[in-house]
């Protein structure tokens, strides 16, 4: 099930073994597995990002603030 939130703080994500990418603040989608979530966003030049993070970073993300869940 995709669900919209919003990136309110800083939410980064690792490419392979490289840095830490932040995810720009905004509108993102989500799809929600058991073990992992998929991050959906769009760029200010209209390029799409998307990653994949744990749930536990998720989780922790939720918690502090730095994802907001948008009602549906």
């Amino acid at each position: 099930m995709s669900q919209q939130a919003l990136i309110r703080g800083e939410v980064c994500f690792r490419e392979g073994d490289g840095m830490l990418i932040p995810i720009p603040p905004g509108p993102v989608e989500i799809e929600v597995a058991d073990d992992s979530v998929t991050l959906g966003w769009s760029t200010e030049d209209n390029s799409r990002g998307a990653t994949a993070i744990t749930r536990d970073e998720y989780d922790r993300y939720v918690r502090e603030g730095k994802i907001k869940l948008t009602p549906a």
